[in-house]
């Protein structure tokens, strides 16, 4: 019978959930080759579907879901048994996951590197196929999470007749952020609006209506995926034909 073929494929759901697959073939009873492969794929910033055959690792922003399967086919009367392992860097007596299961998920939510290990034991009967063999090093998949960077603009321009910055949000930098909220007041101090996703935002309208020009504020709670807390406190100037390239930042963070 063949060794098992080994294959894994990496894709990227939209911009923070990932799959990988490993799969294992087993067919005649002959001697055994090892022939591992990788496909990557995933979705840029301009949504465009981007491939590589050869992958083995990702670099992306947390939060990055995985889900993880190994999705035997052609195994004849031999039996499969997966285990799982997935630990970070330096770490790898302390796993953070190890499970003996077929199909796995896993959500990254801190900042680092880590590794993705699957080793299989095929039976049937009293023959036994172990990948990867004595002595060999199991086959890894490299996950890197960045750390987290978080900046809010100081204005924007909403409206029906403006083409851009309509809607006031997380400057498209950000990364690796893990928990957001966000909330807009007026002079006197009340709420107007507050959002949640980190891609979310204000569209500048109260009760269905665009707000008049002026001076708002912005109050951001967030946590990065690194451990780091941010307090954003800064005034949000709404005005008509604002372009980015006039805004200056500023602001506070503590």
């Amino acid at each position: 019978m063949r060794k098992p073929y080994f294959h894994r494929f990496f894709s990227e759901l939209a911009t923070t959930a990932l799959l990988v697959v490993a799969l294992f073939m087993a067919t005649s009873m002959q001697a055994q080759t090892c022939s591992p492969t990788a496909a990557f794929s995933y979705t840029n910033e301009e949504g465009e579907a981007v491939e590589d055959e050869e992958a083995e690792s990702y670099s992306g922003s947390a939060p990055v879901k995985a889900v993880f399967r190994a999705n035997p086919s052609d195994l004849g009367d031999y039996s499969g048994r997966y285990e799982w392992i997935i630990y970070e860097q330096g770490n790898e007596a302390k796993p953070l996951v190890h499970r003996f299961e077929e199909d796995i998920e896993y959500t990254f939510m801190t900042s680092g590197t880590f590794y993705i290990e699957l080793k299989a034991t095929f039976t049937q009967g009293d023959d036994t196929i172990v990948y990867p063999e004595e002595g060999e090093e199991p086959q890894r998949f490299t996950v890197v999470i960045a750390e987290s960077r978080l900046e809010m603009p100081n204005a924007f321009s909403p409206g029906d007749n403006d083409e851009f910055n309509k809607i006031y949000k997380a400057k498209s930098n950000h990364q690796s952020i893990v928990e957001f909220k966000a909330t807009i007041f007026n002079r006197w101090g009340q709420k107007l609006y507050s959002w949640t996703d980190i891609n979310g935002g204000w569209d500048g309208k109260v009760n269905g209506r665009v707000v008049k020009n002026g001076v708002y504020f912005v109050n951001v709670v967030a946590k990065g995926a690194d451990g780091r807390v941010y307090h954003i406190r800064k005034d949000v100037n709404v005005l008509t034909h604002y372009t980015e390239a006039s805004d200056n930042s500023g602001g506070t963070e503590q």
